[in-house]
């Protein structure tokens, strides 16, 4: 049953990436971002006091954090879905994985120096080839994406796509610590939300307002859908999570989520007549062999991941 939570969870970020690039007709990502803030804590909120669940929490500087590099992930990422092919904006946003598997190489590498072992002889940590060869894999299937779909005009929106999957990473390693502490999804989620909220209104105020000159009220309503397609798909993705119980149920959800990136070269294909060709096609396949490799090697350390959100 957590498999379907968790490709039910992608399907529903997918969808909000239809969503975002069809709202971005009218709207800047920095409304979008304020938007989807303001829908997510009148959800949230109504959602806590209902399974009765605290929203104050003892660690407002961590929440703070997390939400400062989460913004900056999601609003380079609608960024990106504005000004690209949906495909390739998602699967941007996917590199994640790769990304904390090009932390762990870059820490292995920093402490690669001579250390004396026990014996006099001098010792050093392993290289974790595995890891490195992933990290390499995942870099050739960007440059395979980008080449062919990305001409001049959208090499600024491909390096924020590739900032969104970047900042994510540090993101989803701000929230393993707010895990480890124990505070609870929900309360980590609705904190993100306040943080997009206010993030997306002084971005506002500084780009300026579209105002009623450039949409309609009946366009309006397509922010509604942004703010609560997160919030169910962030909702299952923690039940998906929850209900995985073994190391190997967690590996198999952790996997799922990279569904996210067949979804949206659907909705790509169908939806936005975009068209990739064969080495676009081969890239992204190599990014998702790329980040399922680094979901696995995580695994072995790290045996309950929590939730990346979007």
């Amino acid at each position: 049953m957590q498999a379907l939570w968790m490709v039910l969870g992608a399907f529903l970020f997918a969808t909000m990436g239809v969503v975002v690039k069809i709202a971005s007709n009218w709207f800047s990502s920095a409304e979008l971002v304020l938007g989807r803030g303001l829908i997510g804590i009148v959800f949230l909120w109504l959602l806590a006091r209902n399974r009765g669940v605290s929203l104050a929490t003892r660690y407002p500087g961590m929440h703070a954090w997390r939400s400062i590099i989460g913004v900056v992930s999601l609003g380079a990422w609608f960024y990106a879905i504005a000004h690209m092919s949906l495909a390739t904006a998602v699967t941007l946003n996917y590199m994640s994985s790769v990304w904390i598997a090009a932390f762990l190489v870059g820490g292995s590498l920093l402490a690669w120096v001579p250390v004396p072992g026990r014996d006099g002889r001098v010792a050093r940590p392993p290289l974790q080839a595995p890891l490195v060869v992933t990290v390499l894999a995942g870099f050739v299937g960007v440059v395979l994406m980008l080449r062919p779909s990305v001409d001049a005009s959208q090499g600024f929106a491909g390096l924020l796509g590739l900032l969104s999957g970047l900042t994510a990473a540090f993101a989803y390693m701000q929230v393993v610590a707010l895990s480890r502490i124990g505070e609870p999804e929900l309360r980590t989620v609705f904190y993100f939300a306040v943080g997009s909220a206010v993030a997306g209104a002084l971005a506002t105020a500084v780009t300026g307002f579209s105002g009623p000159a450039s949409w309609t009220w009946p366009h309006a309503l397509w922010l509604l859908p942004i703010g609560l397609l997160a919030a169910l798909g962030q909702l299952c993705m923690t039940r998906a999570y929850a209900t995985a119980k073994t190391q190997a149920g967690t590996l198999v959800v952790a996997n799922l989520q990279y569904s996210g990136i067949i979804f949206a070269a659907f909705y790509s294909v169908v939806v936005f007549d975009d068209r990739l060709d064969a080495a676009g096609w081969g890239g992204m396949a190599l990014i998702v062999v790329s980040g399922l490799a680094a979901t696995a090697l995580r695994q072995r350390a790290v045996p309950k991941a929590p939730v990346e959100e979007h």
